[in-house]
């Protein structure tokens, strides 16, 4: 019988900065958001492999107003710390106010609004430390580029900073030595940050003193885990880890890395930053070693986690219910639509309507949006737009950000009408396909396979019975599927679209000629979502040539 194993990324799509912590035998993990609400999602596992979803750090608009953060900005490295029953999180609103606090009897929510940890002088990537005699220590990068790890005393429970910030490790001497967590073991204080940019460049280094405050010395072997120099992994730009033991006295890591494809021009990834899982051994001399000293693979023994227990698996079909609102994995950009979306319009049927605000703009424009976590899905929805000009539009969206996104969309709500697949690369639109559609409901359909999406369409006569319809005959007594377009995924990745996100899929409403009053607006009846996982392996369809 073969040795147990598990898979690499273990949360992913779109799961960076991961910070994690255990109560008892549970673990609670939570990433970067960036510009997306709510923020800060907190996963739940018992074993550090299967993980969900069970709420937000921020769900009110009212904790943090994300309103004029950029693409890739806002919400960036949080660090999960549970101490004298409760849960702590500090994290940086990097184009805001800085960084600050905020704490919650149970991980899942309420949380507390934030307390800010004002200072002189910017710095990103907080993480605390409760130490045996109760001092609280709070340590930071600083410094940019060529910065080091910084820290300074909590004045415990009123959060205040105490004394001034100081410089305790410069790193080994790559670039943004960043993401720093301090902890205890055996007698000795370790330092465990990221070096080298979060690129192909990066690496988890280490460092250790008898105090604090230092001095630290470097681990004999740093980078202690790294993929710079080795472009032929499947996993790479591995870093910004984090630690924990479990109830058995094992360590594993968390840390964040990417899968990326092979083209011409290079290694892209379109999914982002994902979370993955090392084991951490420890040797007679006290100094941590990663994956035994080697890389880190898709599959990995399982020896040392805890007894497997996974969660039930999603549903594929996702049916819009009033009576259980939205699911957790919904996010919207930088704040809640309000009386944009309606569960209770339209029974069974989720109702956006458009705002001022377009998926080309900063704001929040009328979509809903969820990471891409498979690199291979089929994704379908059917709906009926509702308007009165040529310009309004609905339907589903690929999106990086405001400049590099995908929109298959039904277009007019008139007798004629045409749905069209529309690229906006560097902030510039292009139509990659346009066919002629009946009026009534239409289905809509993207597949995904790690280099391309390709998109689909087709008329319905009832939208909720054909999202129903699962088996090959049933869909085979709907219309035939009408091939529009393929994109390469490079086109999305973050190697053409810059920034820290991995591409988040939707449903999404426009109507950019609307104006006042709400009446004259349009707005879309979604049927529901159908997302169908498959093996990552499957065939990848005709590349275009965009």
């Amino acid at each position: 019988m073969p040795a147990p194993t598990y898979r690499n990324p273990v949360l992913p799509g779109f799961a960076a900065d991961p910070s994690v912590c255990r109560v008892g035998r549970d673990y609670y993990l939570v990433n970067s958001s960036f510009e997306f609400f709510p923020g800060l999602p907190i996963h739940h596992s018992r074993d550090l492999v299967h993980w969900r979803l069970i709420g937000h750090a921020l769900t009110r608009e009212s904790q943090l107003p994300l309103q004029g953060r950029g693409s890739s900005r806002g919400l960036f490295a949080p660090t999960l710390r549970w101490h004298a029953g409760r849960f702590h999180l500090v994290c940086t609103d990097v184009d805001g106010r800085g960084n600050f606090l905020m704490q919650a009897d149970e991980a899942a929510g309420p949380w507390s609004d934030p307390v800010w940890l004002d200072e002189p002088m910017f710095g990103m990537d907080p993480s605390l430390f409760f130490d045996d005699d109760g001092l609280v220590y709070y340590t930071r990068h600083g410094g940019g580029e060529r910065g080091g790890v910084d820290q300074a005393l909590l004045a415990w429970p009123e959060a205040r900073l105490q004394g001034p910030v100081q410089r305790i490790w410069g790193g080994t001497g790559g670039i943004w030595p960043e993401g720093p967590h301090l902890v205890r073991r055996g007698g000795w204080y370790y330092l465990l940050i990221a070096e080298g940019g979060t690129s192909n460049g990066h690496a988890i280094t280490v460092a250790r003193s008898r105090s604090p405050w230092g001095p630290f010395e470097e681990h004999p072997d740093n980078p202690v885990l790294t993929h710079r120099g080795r472009p032929d992994e499947p996993l790479q730009a591995l870093g910004h880890a984090d630690w924990v033991d479990t109830p058995d006295g094992a360590t594993w890591a968390v840390l964040l890395g990417v899968r990326p494809q092979r083209w011409d021009d290079g290694l892209h990834h379109h999914l982002g930053r994902e979370t993955l899982l090392a084991r951490v051994h420890w040797r007679a001399d006290g100094w941590p070693v990663f994956k035994h000293g080697q890389p880190l693979g898709l599959q990995e023994s399982a020896d040392g986690l805890p007894a497997a227990a996974a969660w039930p698996a999603e549903p594929v079909l996702e049916r819009f219910d009033a009576s259980r609102g939205l699911p957790l994995h919904w996010q919207t950009l930088r704040g809640p639509l309000g009386d944009r979306l309606s569960l209770r319009a339209r029974p069974g049927w989720l109702r956006l309507q458009a705002g001022a605000t377009t998926l080309a703009e900063g704001g929040t424009p009328s979509a809903l949006l969820r990471p891409q976590r498979h690199l291979a899905l089929t994704l379908d929805t059917a709906l009926e737009l509702h308007a009165r000009h040529d310009s309004a539009r609905a339907g589903l969206v690929l999106r990086q950000s405001e400049d590099h996104h995908l929109r298959l969309q039904r277009r007019h709500a008139g007798a004629a009408g045409w749905v069209e697949v529309v690229w906006r690369h560097g902030g510039t639109e292009h139509t990659l396909a346009r066919a002629p559609c009946p009026p009534g409901p239409l289905a809509l359909r993207i597949v995904a396979r790690p280099r391309a999406w390709t998109l689909a369409w087709r008329p319905v006569a009832d939208a909720q019975a054909a999202l129903a319809d699962a088996d090959a005959d049933a869909d085979a007594r709907q219309a035939p599927w009408q091939h529009l377009a393929v994109l390469p995924t490079r086109a999305l990745s973050t190697e053409t679209a810059g920034g820290f996100l991995g591409v988040h899929l939707g449903l999404f409403v426009e109507d950019p000629s609307a104006a006042e009053p709400a009446a004259d607006v349009a707005h879309a009846d979604f049927a529901g979502l159908r997302l169908q996982p498959e093996p990552d392996d499957a065939p990848t369809p005709p590349q275009s040539r965009a």
